[in-house]
């Protein structure tokens, strides 16, 4: 299963890089973030409007979602192995971010509507994380949001309820009034990535 994932994670990052071409790879001279960056790509395309639904079955948008630097993940809750260890990641981040008196969200879109409701995501940000925002919608909804953040997912065909996705796994860090900043790959450690999400937000400040 693990082998699976990472085939297409890895067919999804050369995809992904491919598609933003060398003209959104930016020097640093004309870059503010660029001494930040762990994925060594500016923001152009990836991320923008999406409408969602909350825990609370409320209709919400990015404008209610990223209201501070979030760090946004596209999974699902039924997910054997991949998602839950990069969760795990991502909300240690927060956690090491939060010492440093660095207030981030950890994000969580469902690519998987069907069986991720608003009342399952609820159980799964509580035993997640109390700041985790777990968010899914209609099937519609869900694809327009994957689309923005250029992801990748697909339902395994197996006629039961116990059928897999196939996903994309990168970890965005979004930055309100800015936007999709860098995203995160599955190596990177909390450590890496709490130490680079705090040089976005010092850096961010330093532009204001």
């Amino acid at each position: 299963m693990t082998k699976v994932y990472a085939i297409v994670a890895t067919i999804v990052a050369a995809a992904f890089v491919g598609w933003m071409g060398w003209n959104k790879f930016v020097s640093q001279s004309g870059d503010a973030f660029a001494e930040c960056r762990q994925g060594q790509v500016a923001g152009g395309d990836i991320g923008g409007p999406f409408t969602l639904v909350d825990t609370g079955g409320k209709t919400v948008t990015d404008k209610d979602v990223i209201t501070k630097p979030s760090l946004v993940y596209f999974g699902y809750t039924f997910c054997p192995d991949v998602c839950p260890l990069d969760m795990a990641r991502n909300v240690e981040a927060v956690d090491r971010l939060d010492a440093q008196g660095i207030d981030v969200n950890p994000v969580f879109i469902t690519i998987d509507p069907e069986r991720d409701t608003p009342e399952a995501l609820a159980d799964y940000a509580y035993n997640m994380h109390p700041k985790l925002v777990a968010l899914t919608g209609s099937p519609e909804q869900v694809r327009a949001a994957s689309q923005a953040y250029k992801t990748f997912f697909k339902k395994r065909e197996t006629g039961d309820e116990y059928y897999l996705m196939d996903h994309s796994t990168f970890t965005y860090l979004v930055l309100p009034g800015t936007g999709f900043v860098d995203f995160f790959r599955q190596e990177v450690t909390s450590d890496k990535m709490a130490e680079s999400v705090a040089c976005f937000v010092k850096a961010g400040k330093a532009r204001s």
